[in-house]
């Protein structure tokens, strides 16, 4: 048994000899916001389909609310669910598609008018509510889904790429749309997304998939500032990866020849094994410091400004120190250097993250 409102323990799930989810422990609280992010084929969305009861799991067990569900079918588990293709009904109005679980749970037709109008009022569609599904915009068909995932109140809000099919504006938009919801309702969501930016704007927490296993789990501010692998820190954010030799350990502090002479210090939060001599360096674009702002720093290089990309609210550099390269970003309220001058590149020991290589 257990104390936490959503519980997969030691759940495995099989296609053949094909196993797609390997012993997954994964605890979510009451009124917490749980993106599942990692790349195509990670299990994200197996996870989300044997949690609504789409699919059942090979081995283990899922609890709910100190509840056993994973034999219970989907209609009796309280869940709402939003997929990327919105799946409404073609043939009702946005008010009919909204009532329609109401009128599964057999509530009385008063009650579903005066839902269903409370609901549609909520995400601003009163006015649309005798439209087809047909004769509304991608982000009013979301918001559609949306609302009929959250009529019933059900207790967790389960969501499969609710947004990919809409524009980046819209996108955006919508994000902030069921932000916004989570808050005010309290509700539970499981979130699964391939966008790294989507879970980093959304999530109370983030658990990272790798092949079936959760490679790492944590605040946004966790794993974005301590991933936990290499793997972590390139797939959510960008990051430079730099090889390396470990020259020396002191303390929490590592000295690290990076090749072409150069030698760095790093304080990573995890540090690499006792025993490993191969490494990766990790430092992300945005805690490089260009010019004179890289005195400040312990690390300081001097690098060939190979490109200047103008990217809206910054630059993105492309850097050279011999055969490392290097990708920094720079506000664009600072001058951006000339492709082809040097330029100072610094950073703090406490930036880099260390993996062994």
């Amino acid at each position: 048994m257990t104390h936490s409102f959503i519980h997969f323990q030691e759940v495995s799930k099989s296609y053949g000899p094909i196993q797609v989810i390997e012993q997954l422990n994964l605890e979510v609280e009451k009124g917490e916001f749980l993106s599942l992010l990692g790349p195509s084929g990670s299990g994200k969305t197996t996870i989300l389909m044997m949690l609504a009861g789409f699919e059942a799991p090979s081995a283990g067990t899922i609890w709910l609310d100190g509840q056993r569900i994973h034999e219970l079918p989907p209609h009796q588990r309280g869940m709402g669910v939003v997929f990327q293709n919105y799946a409404l009904f073609p043939h009702m109005t946005v008010a009919e598609n909204v009532a329609f679980p109401l009128q599964m749970r057999g509530l009385p037709r008063a009650e579903i008018a005066t839902r269903v109008a409370t609901a549609l009022d909520r995400v601003q569609l009163t006015h649309l509510g005798s439209r087809k599904p047909e004769q509304l915009s991608g982000g009013q068909q979301q918001r559609v889904a949306l609302t009929r995932a959250l009529v019933f109140e059900p207790k967790v809000v389960l969501m499969d790429e609710p947004l990919g099919a809409l524009d980046k504006q819209l996108r955006e938009q919508m994000q902030l749309e069921i932000r916004d919801l989570h808050r005010r309702l309290g509700l539970s969501i499981v979130f699964v997304t391939h966008d790294q930016s989507e879970a980093l704007t959304m999530s109370d927490r983030i658990a990272i998939f790798d092949k079936g296993r959760i490679a790492q789990i944590g605040t946004v501010s966790e794993v974005y500032d301590q991933p936990a692998s290499q793997f972590v820190s390139q797939f959510i954010g960008e990051t430079n990866l730099l090889a390396g030799t470990i020259a020396g350990r002191s303390g929490g502090e590592l000295s690290i020849a990076l090749g072409e002479g150069i030698l760095v210090t790093a304080a990573p939060p995890v540090a690499p094994p006792a025993d490993a001599t191969a490494v990766v360096l990790s430092i992300r674009p945005e805690r490089l410091a260009l010019g004179a702002a890289a005195a400040n720093h312990a690390n300081r290089l001097t690098a060939t400004v190979d490109d200047v990309v103008y990217q809206g609210d910054h630059l993105r550099l492309h850097l050279s120190c011999g055969t490392l390269k290097l990708v920094a970003r720079s506000e664009r309220s600072v001058a951006a250097p000339a492709i082809g001058s040097t330029t100072a590149v610094g950073f703090a020991a406490t930036d880099c993250s260390v993996f062994a290589g």
